[in-house]
């Protein structure tokens, strides 16, 4: 190897290869170490012809764990401000859903703090093997359904017990949120094809977008009506959005086993 335009040629070249589960590149000694369950001479062959020969220095066996993608360092460190901007916002959300009496707020703050538990997850997960990757995602979707459970059951109970939410703070910190959430989904758009704990990150934060944006047209209804319904409705909203959230790491998990 001699430039980085020949590493997107072999990655090319072996995308859906299913002999052939990781390649880690080092330019400056011309190597690439293939993680495979292939025979050597497949991956010799496909290299010498696009004009890419070369010769096996060594061969050995490793274990499921010692597969570890190349990019972890990058992606953890993503994974550390998305886990700081969410943790953030879910004490800003939780302190004044509180005091505002906003089901929404609360909903929302409790979908960043499933958010959170999601990201220390990831980055437990990050540089792990692939049945450690499955793993965290799975924990993570279940933490979002029982989040979830607890968010409808909260926002269930104050259609009987009754409450003021104050719509200026509704608006005001949603806004706050989303322009945060619109900040992870910047961060973690190019890892959104990566291993399935990215991609869990990545529906986790699309998620919060469309929940933020409902808080803010909620608290725009209270305004205007003087009712607290709206705010009611976008919390049971939110508990679903976060429960389909859940499913939809769940079914992500089984199906990368």
């Amino acid at each position: 190897m001699d430039c980085p335009s020949e590493i997107k040629m072999i990655e090319g070249l072996f995308e859906g290869d299913d002999g052939v589960k990781q390649m880690n590149f080092n330019l400056g000694d011309r190597q690439i170490t293939f993680f495979h369950k292939t025979d050597e001479s497949h991956i010799l062959g496909k290299l010498k012809d696009v004009g890419l020969e070369g010769k096996q220095l060594e061969t050995r066996e490793v274990s499921e764990n010692e597969v570890v993608v190349e990019d972890s360092q990058i992606e953890a460190k993503t994974l550390k401000i998305l886990l700081g901007i969410n943790f953030t916002m879910f004490l800003v959300e939780i302190v004044i859903g509180i005091f505002a009496e906003s089901a929404g707020l609360l909903a929302d703050g409790l979908d960043m703090l499933a958010d959170s538990f999601v990201y220390g997850m990831s980055l437990y997960a990050t540089g792990k093997s692939l049945s450690m990757k499955n793993k965290a995602a799975t924990f993570s979707g279940g933490t979002q359904i029982f989040l979830a459970l607890f968010i409808l059951f909260e926002a269930v109970r104050r259609f009987f017990v009754g409450s003021e939410p104050v719509s200026i703070l509704m608006m005001s910190i949603s806004l706050m949120a989303l322009f945060a959430n619109v900040s992870c989904l910047g961060l973690i758009h190019k890892h959104r094809e990566g291993g399935i704990h990215m991609q869990a990150s990545w529906i986790f934060s699309a998620n919060d977008v469309l929940a933020n944006t409902g808080v803010i047209i909620a608290g725009a209804f209270v305004y205007f009506t003087g009712s607290n319904i709206p705010d009611l409705v976008i919390g049971i909203v939110i508990s679903i959005i976060v429960l389909r959230g859940g499913f939809s790491i769940l079914k992500l998990a089984k199906a990368k086993a």
